[in-house]
């Protein structure tokens, strides 16, 4: 008689990962030869102390650290701190400051988006697509240079406004790249959404059903390809959000490959808006005058708005003085990376990767 053969569980790192990937990430695996039992990520290779680092900096003198959580949309960062402060303080920005700050933020999603478009094949082995996105990318971070001389780390957004209006050359080269971009989308769904192999190992992976992804409290595309149709613009509306017309991106199904249609729709989506700010763009000014010694009443303020990764959120706590008390930022990234104790286990090995991928955590905003 043959006897069984025995195996045992064998536990391996994955990661950390390089920070020019999905960032300093580990998750550690127990293997039961290359199907995976047990995940757990370890986080805390790039903390900071970006919050406790608030309390002893002026509202003004913090303002181009918060660039530093979610490094590849900065501009929303900036957005959220300079909103939480204005609820707090009561001040009220131009409307074409709003404008400003739309376009600003939705083209830093669409750029964002495509790093995750970009990374994901590359993860799976495809290295052309990334090559694609990139270019798309460098257009966007041209635009930003344009209006704020930075291409990565902006400093853009002030409370009561932005630090500058938009040059004149800014709206004809927006509106030249809005142009060309849905040919490149279908440049990206020759390269991945229509392949049938990049489909093959999306397809039915690491499905998170609409409850579990709640109860996670996961967000954004991630949470809206479970078939969650909740997106902040929309549900809770700021800034001028209302005036725009645009589609909230949602799929039932739940898998890896959901959660990349959600995001590449979301590209559209935001090229909707941009084009509808650009062409209502008011006059006016782009800022209102304010005291760098900012002094808000004493209170505390939380305010949210619809990230690139899902809901980032902003706590302030002011005790009248020039410094807040505390400050407190909700990642989505954070939340979000929860689901990969539950989402990797009885999937193997490779599979993992796609599924990290299409999470799309950066670990700026995990660690903080």
């Amino acid at each position: 008689m043959t006897k069984p053969i025995r195996t045992e569980e064998i536990e391996v790192s994955m990661g950390p990962q390089h920070p020019s990937t999905h960032g300093v990430l580990r998750v550690v695996l127990k293997l039961d030869g290359e199907v995976i039992s047990a995940a757990t990520p370890v986080i805390g290779y790039l903390h900071r102390g970006m919050e406790k680092i608030a309390e002893k900096r002026t509202y003004f003198q913090y303002m181009p650290l918060v660039d530093r959580f979610d490094y590849l949309a900065a501009m929303l960062n900036g957005a959220l701190y300079c909103m939480t402060i204005e609820k707090l303080a009561g001040m009220e920005p131009p409307r074409r400051a709003e404008y400003i700050r739309v376009i600003m933020m939705e083209l830093n999603r669409i750029a964002s988006h495509l790093v995750f478009v970009g990374t994901l094949g590359l993860d799976l082995g495809a290295s052309t697509p990334f090559i694609y996105c990139f270019r798309e990318r460098e257009e966007i971070l041209d635009l930003f240079d344009l209006v704020c001389g930075a291409r990565m780390t902006f400093n853009y957004m002030r409370p009561g406004g932005v630090a500058k209006d938009l040059p004149p050359e800014f709206a004809p080269k927006c509106r030249e790249f809005l142009k060309k971009m849905p040919a490149r989308l279908r440049e990206y769904d020759d390269l991945l959404s229509n392949n049938e192999i990049f489909v093959e190992r999306m397809r039915g992976v690491a499905k998170i059903g609409a409850d579990e992804a709640v109860n996670l409290g996961l967000s954004g595309p991630t949470l809206r390809a479970s078939g969650v149709g909740f997106d902040i613009r929309r549900f809770e509306p700021y800034s001028v959000y209302p005036e725009f017309d645009f589609d909230v991106a949602v799929r039932e199904e739940g898998d890896c490959l959901a959660r990349y249609l959600c995001r590449t729709e979301e590209i559209r989506q935001s090229l909707r808006i941009v084009q509808q700010a650009l062409d209502g763009l008011p006059e006016g000014p782009s800022s209102t005058r304010i005291n760098m010694n900012l002094k808000p009443a004493a209170g505390e303020v939380y305010h949210h708005i619809e990230g690139a990764r899902g809901e980032m959120g902003c706590y302030l706590v002011s005790d009248g003085t020039t410094t807040p008390v505390r400050l407190k930022w909700r990642a989505p990234s954070f939340s979000n990376l929860a689901v990969l104790t539950s989402a990797l286990p009885g999937w193997k090995v490779a599979d993992s990767v796609a599924i990290i991928g299409s999470i799309d955590v950066v670990l700026g905003e995990v660690d903080r």
